[in-house]
C-alpha cells in the first residue's frame, strides 16, 4: 500500500509539470530499450542500425518512436562534473547520434539512476542531476529512464522529484520513466 501510494505522488506530482509541453507523452511512450536483448553490450553502430531497422520494418508507422540506450552507455566525468559517452563504444557522441536518430523521425531515450552510480556500476546522476539534465537536452534526449540502484541512502520523492524538476528546467520536453529496478524498493 505504502508503495502505491508513493506511486500515484510522484505520478501526480509529475502531472503538473507535464503541461508545459502540451503534446508530450499524450499515450504511453512505445518504442525499443536496448536493455532486454544486448544489456551492457551496446555500442554506437548498434544505436544506428536499431534506428534504420524502426524506421524501415514498419515499428515507426505503427507508432514505435522511441529508441532508448539503456545502462552502460557512461563513459566517465570530466573535471567540470560533465558525463561523457564511453569514447570506444560511442565514438562521434551522444549529440551526433540523436540527431542521426531524429533523421529517421524517431526519438532517443537514454538511462541514468538516482544514486551515485547505476545497476551496472556507472556513473549515476546523484548530485549531478541538473547538469545531467542540462546535459541530455543538449544532446537532444527525448527520454529519460531513471532507475532506483544504490540509493540505499536516498529519499526517493526528493530523489524523483529533484530530476523532474532538472528536465522541466531545460526547457526541452523529455519524457521521465521512473524505474524501480533497485534493491531499495522506493
Amino acid at each position: 500500500m505504502k508503495r502505491l501510494l508513493l506511486l500515484l505522488t510522484l505520478a501526480l506530482g509529475t502531472s503538473t509539470y507535464a503541461q508545459k509541453f502540451a503534446d508530450l507523452a499524450l499515450t504511453p511512450p512505445m518504442g525499443w530499450n536496448s536493455w532486454n536483448k544486448f544489456a551492457c553490450n551496446i555500442n554506437e553502430q548498434l544505436i544506428r542500425e536499431m534506428a534504420d531497422a524502426m524506421a524501415s520494418n514498419g515499428m515507426k508507422e505503427a507508432g514505435y518512436q522511441y529508441l532508448n540506450i539503456d545502462d552502460c552507455w557512461h563513459g566517465t566525468r570530466d573535471a567540470q562534473g560533465v558525463m561523457h559517452p564511453h569514447p570506444e563504444r560511442f565514438p562521434s557522441g551522444m549529440k551526433a547520434l540523436g540527431d542521426y536518430v531524429h533523421s529517421k523521425g524517431l526519438k532517443l531515450g537514454i538511462y541514468s539512476d538516482a544514486g551515485a552510480k547505476t545497476c551496472g556500476g556507472k556513473p549515476g546522476s546523484r548530485g549531478y542531476e541538473y547538469q545531467d539534465a542540462r546535459t541530455y537536452a543538449e544532446w537532444g534526449i527525448d527520454y529519460l529512464k531513471y532507475d532506483w540502484c544504490n540509493a540505499e541512502d536516498l529519499n526517493a520523492k526528493g530523489a524523483y522529484t529533484t530530476m523532474r524538476d532538472a528536465l522541466y528546467a531545460t526547457g526541452r520536453p523529455i519524457v521521465f520513466s521512473i524505474c524501480e529496478w533497485g534493491n531499495n524498493k522506493p
